[in-house]
């Protein structure tokens, strides 16, 4: 009779696309509360998240993401410039993103949308409320995971 084998865990792979370093922390605080293996990948600008999406440069032996965390306005190249490349590119397009960006404007969302993103969340301004939501995201994040992965017992 032979012992059963547990599943392996996956960690989760997530890269943060955010130019403000305040925010970049934030949300890696908030994450280590979350209840599933994760390391997150920070890039600055939208062309360096476009270099690491496609292995380039420095990147060239970056995991592939499980999900990006991307900010909409940013320097050189803004979030939605980003995204609307990412759902043209067919080897890209599976991958969730959700943007996680201050503008609470109704065309940044309406477009975020247009444009396929995963989830729209604001970032609040006070650290409790950006807590909860980066935890909310945590949540989201988990039940992708647990869909993407064919159950709980492989979490």
């Amino acid at each position: 009779m032979s012992a059963a084998i547990a599943p392996a865990r996956h960690t989760a792979q997530i890269l943060l696309v955010e130019d403000n370093d305040n925010d970049a922390e934030l949300t890696r605080i908030s994450m280590r509360k979350a209840s599933f293996p994760f390391v997150i990948h920070h890039v600055e600008n939208g062309e360096h998240c476009l270099d690491y999406l496609h292995k380039e440069g420095r990147y060239a032996d970056a995991p592939t993401p499980d999900v990006v965390l991307l900010d909409l306005n940013m320097p050189r190249m803004g979030g939605l410039e980003v995204l609307e490349h990412i759902r043209k590119n067919q080897a890209l397009t599976e991958i969730p993103v959700i943007v996680l960006s201050s503008s609470e404007a109704d065309k940044d969302i309406s477009l975020s949308y247009e444009l396929n993103c995963s989830a729209y969340l604001i970032k609040p301004v006070d650290l409790n409320q950006f807590a909860t939501t980066v935890s909310t995201l945590s949540d989201y994040w988990r039940q992708l995971l647990r869909h993407d992965t064919g159950g709980a017992g492989d979490l």
